[in-house]
């Protein structure tokens, strides 16, 4: 690959929006430019990266079963009202209506296609299992795409979905996938972890999430190096240690013109521990209060799952039933159901007094109130892992780059899709469904790869395997034996990308360290004194200096090298 006959559009600035890294790079490396909000562009460099990771996807996939297939990024509506969806998912997905007024929308699953296509071709149990398998254009309205290719609109996902007759099918397939995706993350050169998550709008009994490590992730995990526990913050269970309680009888305070934690804390003297939150959710059974330690923040996905559907009480609605304002409610004498977290269980605290301008001091939970107790706050690092109970969390931040999930019937039961089983009686099809982001990989691969200079790539998924160029591409004897290696290096099956722009050598070797292709071979004015051609490491910069007909095997030393790091 010659540069000259290339896009290969470098720069170097950071791009004006660019936060993450990867962003900054990729863009500045010539990989992706951006189109519109959510939008790229894969430019020829950034497409070689997208087919190695795809390759591997590939490999992997076919070596559990996998068949591939192309589903349609246009679905009717129909399908998504017979699943439920179209009604519960919200703005994030692109509809429209197409010449005849009939609704349609843009894929971003397939979950459904997949069970039309069950219901239409499979008939008997011997047919099962199956795994179907694509990389294919998802669109998703997000409200807001940043970081690059980490949030876009539209992005290519490899989906792939199993079939199977029973739960126990589905849990072989299920664990099938877990190896396939940690062999992929491997091979792509990716430190991360995999970690339980909530299913969200994809339903189902179970799911796990791929995050590989990085400060530009938007999501948390927990992690306990004791136990091995790893859960998304939205699922982790911490134990805050407990504050030292005084010895308070219960009475009445007055807090005047003091609405938030800090503030009581302040007035009272007292840490923020020592406060309980209270808060009016109203589900779809009614209002209930919603209580968390001062010091903490309520995860909501975790309420939802005890409590259906729910939202946050307005003001009007907190006074209406409570009988004071935001800042001053508590769960003293309420009537509504109380659900508080399992730190409350012991303890005594101050909490609103439900009369504007005043707390209760001295309430114990329990015996002033009778809530139900669950897990309901955000783990935070320190907390002890409530797994094993003893060791502290420590919460870092990651990009997820896939996810698992078991469906069971929840799309084969309202899209038909049923097989005979042996006595001849038709059974739903028990589903999995399991998703990566190539585009994820390729970004947490430049986030956890890269120096001051730029990228630093895996062999595995780099654009190309070896940076050629010659300090002066009008000398003739540089440019000569530049031309031969090239040739020999291809020959000897390595990517080559030569740089013969007629360029200062300090352009060269910054764009080189800012593309990061594993290794760099120069041919400089050195050779023309002594014969010597540099072969470097881009990874530590390690430079050897070998003669002319001896490149290629040293280049296929430090490729071994790099392989197996």
């Amino acid at each position: 690959m010659r540069w000259t006959r290339s896009l290969i559009p470098t720069l170097r600035e950071d791009p004006a929006d660019a936060e993450a890294v990867s962003h900054k790079l990729m863009v500045r490396a010539g990989l992706v430019r951006q189109l519109a909000a959510g939008i790229y562009v894969y430019l020829p460099l950034g497409q070689r990266v997208m087919d190695k990771i795809n390759a591997i996807v590939r490999e992997e996939m076919n070596r559990i079963g996998g068949q591939e297939v192309t589903l349609p990024v246009l679905h009717p509506a129909e399908i998504w009202q017979q699943s439920g969806r179209w009604q519960t998912i919200g703005d994030e997905m692109f509809r429209l209506k197409d010449r005849n007024a009939r609704d349609m929308c843009l894929g971003m699953t397939h979950e459904e296609v997949v069970a039309w296509i069950a219901s239409k071709g499979l008939r008997s149990y011997r047919e099962l299992p199956q795994i179907w398998y694509q990389i294919q254009t998802k669109e998703r309205d997000e409200a807001r795409p940043r970081s690059g290719v980490l949030r876009t609109r539209e992005f290519l996902m490899k989906d792939s979905y199993t079939l199977d007759l029973d739960e126990a099918g589905l849990a072989k397939a299920y664990d099938a996938h877990k190896e396939a995706y940690c062999r992929i993350f491997d091979r792509c050169g990716l430190r991360y972890y995999v970690v339980e998550s909530d299913p969200g709008m994809m339903g189902g009994s179970g799911s796990h999430e791929f995050m590989a490590s990085s400060a530009a992730g938007e999501d948390e995990v927990a992690l306990c190096d004791r136990c091995g526990y790893a859960a998304n913050v939205e699922l982790a269970r911490g134990v805050p240690p407990l504050p030292k309680f005084p010895a308070w009888i219960l009475e009445e305070v007055p807090t005047p013109n003091v609405r938030t934690i800090p503030e009581v804390a302040a007035l009272l003297a007292i840490e923020p521990a020592l406060t309980i939150k209270s808060l009016l959710y109203v589900a779809k059974t009614g209002p209930l209060l919603v209580l968390v330690r001062g010091d903490q923040v309520l995860q909501e996905k975790k309420l939802a799952r005890l409590a259906g559907e729910v939202r946050p009480g307005h003001p009007d609605e907190v006074r209406a039933e409570l009988g004071a304002p935001v800042g001053s409610v508590g769960p003293v004498g309420v009537r509504l159901p109380i659900i508080a977290d399992e730190s409350l269980r012991e303890g005594v605290y101050v909490v609103g007094a439900n009369k504007d301008g005043y707390h209760l001091k001295g309430v114990r939970p329990g015996q002033d109130f009778s809530p139900r107790f669950a897990d309901l706050h955000v783990a935070q690092s320190g907390e002890g892992c409530g797994q094993c109970g003893g060791a502290p969390l420590k919460v870092e931040r990651v990009i997820e780059v896939g996810n698992i999930f078991k469906l069971g019937t929840q799309y084969s039961v309202p899209l038909g899709a049923v097989v005979l089983d042996e006595s001849g009686r038709e059974r739903p099809i028990v589903m999995g469904s399991y998703g990566i982001g190539p585009a994820r990989i390729a970004a947490a691969c430049v986030e956890q790869r890269h120096d001051a200079d730029g990228i630093i790539w895996p062999w595995s998924v780099a654009p190309l395997h070896v940076h050629l160029l010659a300090v002066n591409a009008k000398d003739p004897e540089q440019a000569k034996v530049a031309e031969e290696l090239d040739q020999e290096l291809a020959a000897g099956g390595f990517e080559v990308l030569f740089d013969d722009r007629d360029e200062r050598p300090g352009v060269k070797f910054k764009d080189a360290d800012l593309i990061g292709l594993p290794i760099r071979v120069t041919v400089g004015t050195g050779f023309v004194k002594t014969g010597l051609v540099e072969v470097r490491s881009r990874k530590d910069r390690a430079e050897r200096r070998v003669a002319r007909r001896d490149v290629v095997a040293s280049v296929k030393e430090l490729a071994r090298e790099l392989m197996g790091a």
